[in-house]
């Protein structure tokens, strides 16, 4: 049976059927004029149930009712995870992530640019404190020599435009961390030992038949002033222990009250006079042994006496042809000597006239100090060295080295065995001038230090420096025993009193003068006054004048 496609069962009313009976196949006639049908013999059509809705819903446009069909899966859709401000990635809990099959993972995620750089910020900084904490477990030498050596190996400069010595030791640090970091360091120190070994080696061989001395041999003058200044030590270490033991043992000494006596006097101190000394600023000043005298010198390189008390000016010292650093008096005789900036030193007499002259230094004078016996005298200067000197024959009896920096200042103890210098390196040292030996090195200042002075109860020395504090040391325990935080800028100078060593007088370049307790070091009195910077102070039986810089006016 062949049914035409046209005739479909959906066509219209309108449209002409075709009905099918045992074979037989019906067709209307042209001019559309009914037919009865034939009684068919197929089922009838049973139109499909339909659902009533279960809730009201908006108006639907019509459409054609179909067979409800089994429901689709639904898919949700997949969400990515924000990325973190910081640039973390945070992993998603979505079935995605397993439905995708690893084609997003957790540091697949695309970071913003901005957290880029803020991560290799990070990171930057955390390899720069790794580094810092490297080169701080290194060791790197303090000496600049050494540091400037080991640079040279490293085949990198040895110091940079404007870079000072603690800058290039940093520098150095960093570049051996540098190294550490990279794994080179130890091969590369390794063969720099090596080598030295070998040079070392060469040394030694071309170096053995050679012995020399483990001292260095001086004249037969240094032997004889040794020898002088062990005899004149021991009898006045004597006399001071007696004296000591004397006032430990008397009822009737009382300390206590002979010490608070001296200390009222001291906090009574007044201004007596003021005097211009010079149109130069002054240098140094200094008392005669009985007080009726004061020598000032200035950077003009004349020193001047003056009659005390009514400060008249008596003789003017001319002979330097470069600025004083200092002038000083002797302990035993009427003389009085001058350092200055020409690397000579002089002695005078009272009336002004010229006596000796002290050539040897190879750069500037800066303090000098007479022995307690009154035969020599020593004098520091800027090349690193101080020297010990012979009044009567003019003769340089010790060339002392021992200070890596310029040597500043000097002091002899009142027993004339020991001598005490400081300078430039922040150190300052004790020798020992029967044998020459190096007995003490106090550590403590930690910028130059300009001042020295011994205690006359023989144990305790006073050092001033640049970083504004006074330190008191105890050479029996070898240790500062106190620090004073004295003044606001740099002390020049510092001096025990001379009797008893009851009270210390500090000298600063912040235009005071402070007299502190020998005692306890408290302050007793503040000596203000001046209008500049004070260079130098000086102590006579219970007097007390400071030197300052100052102008004409």
């Amino acid at each position: 049976m062949e049914i035409d496609e046209d005739n479909s069962p959906s066509t219209s009313a309108a449209e002409p059927s075709v009905s099918v009976s045992d074979g037989e196949t019906t067709v209307p006639a042209a001019n559309n004029t009914p037919i009865q049908p034939v009684q068919p013999t197929v089922p009838p059509f049973v139109p499909p149930a339909v659902v009533p809705p279960i809730a009201p819903i908006p108006a639907i446009p019509p459409h054609p009712i179909v067979n409800p069909l089994a429901p689709l899966p639904v898919r949700l859709p997949v969400l990515k995870p924000p990325v973190p401000q910081n640039g973390g990635v945070k992993t998603s809990d979505s079935d995605s992530d397993h439905e995708d099959a690893g084609r997003a993972t957790t540091g697949e995620y695309e970071i913003s640019e901005e957290s880029r750089l803020v991560r290799e910020r990070q990171e930057k900084a955390m390899q720069e404190l790794l580094m810092k904490r490297r080169a701080a477990a290194l060791a790197v030498p303090t000496n600049d020599m050494a540091v400037r050596t080991r640079l040279r190996r490293l085949g990198e400069p040895i110091t940079l435009f404007g870079e000072r010595e603690m800058e290039r030791r940093d520098r150095l640090r960093m570049i051996l961390a540098k190294l550490d970091s990279e794994g080179q360091l130890e091969k590369l120190m390794k063969a720099h030992e090596e080598e030295e070994a070998a040079v070392s080696a060469k040394v030694e061989d071309i170096e053995e038949d050679i012995e020399y001395p483990f001292y260095t041999e001086g004249p037969k003058e240094l032997l004889d002033a040794r020898i002088d200044i062990a005899k004149y030590s021991v009898v006045k270490a004597a006399a001071r222990v007696q004296r000591a033991q004397r006032k430990r043992d008397d009822p009737d000494e009382d300390m206590d009250a002979e010490i608070d006596w001296a200390l009222k006097q001291a906090g009574n101190l007044v201004l007596d006079c003021s005097e211009i000394g010079d149109d130069r600023p002054l240098s140094g000043c200094s008392f005669s042994r009985d007080g009726k005298l004061l020598a000032t010198c200035s950077l003009s390189g004349v020193a001047k006496l003056w009659s005390m008390p009514k400060v008249s000016k008596v003789s003017a010292l001319k002979g330097h042809t470069e600025r004083a650093t200092d002038v000083t008096f002797s302990p035993v005789h009427d003389h009085l000597a001058t350092a200055s900036a020409d690397r000579t030193a002089k002695l005078w007499n009272t009336d002004g006239s010229l006596l000796k002259t002290f050539e040897g230094h190879l750069d500037r004078l800066a303090r000098i100090a007479f022995h307690p016996s009154g035969k020599y005298f020593g004098t520091t200067s800027f090349d690193k060295t101080w020297r010990l000197w012979d009044i009567e024959s003019g003769m340089e009896l010790l060339l002392q080295e021992g200070h890596s920096r310029s040597v500043y200042g000097i002091a002899f103890h009142q027993d004339g065995s020991l001598a005490a210098s400081c300078g430039l390196d922040a150190l300052a040292r004790v020798w020992d001038l029967r044998t020459g030996r190096s007995i003490l090195a106090l550590e403590g200042h930690v910028k130059p230090v300009l001042g020295v002075n011994f205690s006359p109860n023989g144990y305790h020395l006073a050092t001033g420096g640049e970083d504004n504090t006074c330190r008191i040391w105890d050479l029996r325990k070898k240790k500062s025993l106190y620090i004073i935080p004295a003044h606001s800028n740099l002390i020049s100078q510092v001096k025990f009193e001379p009797q008893e060593g009851y009270y210390l007088v500090t000298a600063s370049y912040d235009m005071t003068a402070k007299v502190w307790s020998g005692k306890d070091f408290k302050p007793v009195k503040s000596l203000p006054g001046h209008e500049a910077k004070v260079t130098a102070s000086d102590i006579s039986e219970g007097i007390i004048n400071s030197g300052s810089t100052m102008t004409v006016c």
